[in-house]
């Protein structure tokens, strides 16, 4: 079963701090908020990672012009 919900990043940290304060059970965090197994496990892996940075929805950014290799820029003007 797909499931579509949506959360905002301030509800991803406390999904993610949830889930770190009870040793990692995505399981458990999946069921209790009603989210996806996958995802909360990819929300920490991000989060321990980047911080709560990583857990910023990037779809549909551009990379900062710095970031953009030599092929890239040509086709951002």
């Amino acid at each position: 079963m797909a499931n579509s919900l949506k959360f905002n990043k301030e509800k991803k940290i406390e999904i993610v701090q949830y889930c770190i304060d009870h040793n990692h059970d995505y399981k458990g965090t999946a069921e209790f908020y009603g989210g996806n197994y996958a995802q909360i496990y990819n929300w920490v892996k991000k989060y321990e990672s980047k911080g709560a940075d990583g857990l910023e929805d990037r779809r549909g950014k551009r990379k900062p012009e710095e970031q953009l290799t030599d092929l890239e820029k040509p086709n951002v003007e």
